[in-house]
């Protein structure tokens, strides 16, 4: 067993030229994300302002809310395109940070609740009667089948687990970057070398 571990950590398979799939997977995962918030936001913009000011309490609300608005818009914009990346990454992990201490902080972890985690807290375990009592009336009053033909019934926590979890994959693009190959960042970046290079 000791060699085999041995072997492993002194000759890994050397994965260098794949380098850049992980920053694209993650520029792919989140860019929806951040334009449907962005988008969201922007579409309902008034509620938007209404719900800074007076849920969340944040100072300035017009102003923050467009930040936040233009923050996801643009940045969701950029994150496809790979542009710019570690610039813009920096409004959206404040995006994420403010989201996550002054909407979700109170809520635990959990996005979902589910009593069986470790990371359950009380309003999470609170959420099962309440769970089983809607389906109870569901099944009674409503047409159940129906409604749980897209899937099942299930309570939102709202906790900080996406918003944190998002702001842990931006932070990895601050420190990777866009990535090689399919990124503007790459080929804005090679030709401006190049350019340095004839000078």
């Amino acid at each position: 067993m000791f060699s085999f571990l041995k072997k492993f950590y002194l000759k890994q398979i050397d994965l260098s030229y794949f380098d850049w799939t992980a920053p694209l997977a993650i520029r792919l995962y989140l860019s929806p994300i951040m334009l449907q918030a962005g988008w969201n936001k922007y579409s309902s913009f008034e509620n938007t302002v209404a719900w800074f000011e007076h849920s969340l309490n944040l100072p300035f609300p017009t102003m923050m809310a467009a930040l936040a608005t233009g923050a996801e818009l643009i940045g969701g914009a950029f994150l496809l395109l790979g542009l710019a990346i570690q610039f813009i990454v920096i409004p959206l992990m404040v995006v994420m940070l403010v989201a996550a201490f002054t909407v979700h902080w109170g809520n635990g972890w959990l996005a979902i609740s589910d009593a069986s985690s470790w990371l359950a807290n009380d309003r999470v375990l609170e959420a099962v009667d309440k769970k089983e009592r809607a389906i109870l009336i569901l099944q009674e009053h409503g047409h159940y089948e129906w409604l749980t033909s897209s899937g099942s019934i299930t309570v939102l926590n709202n906790g900080i687990e996406f918003s944190i979890t998002y702001f842990i994959m931006l932070l990895a693009l601050f420190v990777l970057g866009a990535g090689r190959f399919i990124s503007f960042d790459y080929w804005v970046g090679n030709a401006l070398t190049k350019e340095v290079n004839k000078a």
